[in-house]
């Protein structure tokens, strides 16, 4: 049986929920230190490895940044970024073909549209000589909403070439997430020009966004592919509680907010189901909040008691999550970088190596123990 738990997904307001103690997670007698690749990116939301070992961060104020050979340097200021509450420049992802198909792709809060406040875009560019160029923006959901929460977003690709982006309910729980023809707190599969798929599950449904691969979710701040299975696995800011680890499926409607394990952030109660016909239950879910941000799969033989298993960062609690899985579910969580701030990304780079964005700090190269 899955460990279960409750969670915290706003960025501004976690100091609302009362502080829980956690008995299902473990704090290591020796703890994986850690060091500063690039300490001048005060929210580095999201980064990505080239096959060199180089590698492409976001901060979530505007700016692309890129490092190599450990130099950074700044490569675009994106234009038209919603920088407010959890918006801004979010994730990037860099083309698993590249340099044949020398792209990249990046989310942020946009301004573009006719109402005021932003929405969730995704931007595709080149990237070329270590330098960016032609930005194109290839969805942007809609409508504008001046709220500060739910904006999402991650990006991953799966195996067959399809590219995936998550974006939040925008704070519209009411009406966005179990509506397909509204934007917001859906999966979205796109083909790698920013075409929408034939084969996506509504892409026949006049009245459906033909780009939804999924929806009923909430807030969706991780994903990644599974390295064996193919398939792509998010987590989601819950409610006050209710955070959840869920494997994508085609056309599936994760529930929210008709089902969760939450609570409303008063302490009142937001449903009393936690599952209904038709709708899909979490792999996991947390008991208290982490509010996670974040996920990576360890491939690397060079953290061997962490190879096989999910990372995930927690804002709330200020660590990098070590859950160790098998097809039952969780089996055993452990904080890592216990205490070294609000976690916002996790990444394994291409040489093996675990790196974090954290809050404040920057990122940061876990180092294996000897």
């Amino acid at each position: 049986m899955n460990i279960k738990a409750l969670t915290l997904g706003l960025l501004g307001i976690s100091i609302i929920a009362c502080a829980q103690s956690d008995s299902t997670i473990d704090t290591l007698e020796e703890d994986y230190s850690h060091e500063v690749i690039i300490a001048d990116i005060e929210i580095p939301w999201g980064l990505d490895f080239f096959e060199d070992g180089s590698f492409l961060a976001t901060s979530k104020e505007g700016q692309i940044y890129y490092h190599k050979n450990g130099t950074t340097t700044k490569v675009a200021d994106v234009p038209n970024v919603y920088n407010r509450g959890q918006g801004g420049l979010l994730d990037v992802k860099i083309h698993p073909d590249y340099p044949q198909k020398p792209w990249i792709y990046f989310t942020h809060a946009s301004t573009l549209g006719d109402e005021d406040g932003g929405h969730t875009a995704l931007v595709k560019a080149d990237f070329i000589d270590g330098q960016l160029s032609n930005m194109e923006t290839l969805y942007k959901a809609s409508p504008n909403t001046t709220k500060g929460v739910h904006f999402g977003s991650r990006l991953e690709f799966d195996n067959d070439g399809y590219l995936y982006m998550s974006v939040g309910e925008r704070g519209e729980r009411e009406l966005n997430p179990q509506d397909i023809s509204r934007d917001g707190g859906k999966i979205y599969r796109f083909n790698d020009d920013g075409s929408i798929p034939g084969d996506n599950p509504f892409y026949t449904d006049e009245n459906a966004i033909k780009a939804i691969y999924s929806y009923g979710h909430r807030n969706p701040q991780g994903m990644e592919m599974h390295p064996k299975s193919g398939k792509i696995w998010v987590h989601e800011h819950g409610p006050r509680g209710g955070d959840e680890i869920n494997i994508i499926k085609k056309g599936a409607n994760y529930g929210w907010p008709v089902i969760s394990y939450g609570i409303n952030y008063n302490g009142t109660e937001l449903t009393d189901q936690t599952s209904q016909p038709g709708m899909e239950q979490p792999f996991y879910y947390w008991v208290p909040s982490i509010a996670p941000s974040g996920m990576t799969f360890v491939t690397s033989d060079k953290y061997p008691k962490l190879k096989g298993n999910i990372l995930a960062g927690s804002l709330k609690f200020q660590y990098l999550e070590h859950l160790v899985i098998n097809e039952n579910g969780v089996q055993k969580r452990e904080k890592l970088l216990n205490n070294v701030g609000r976690v916002r990304s996790v990444k394994q780079g291409t040489d093996g190596f675990i790196y974090v964005g954290i809050e404040g700090v920057g990122i940061v190269k876990m180092l294996p123990k000897s």
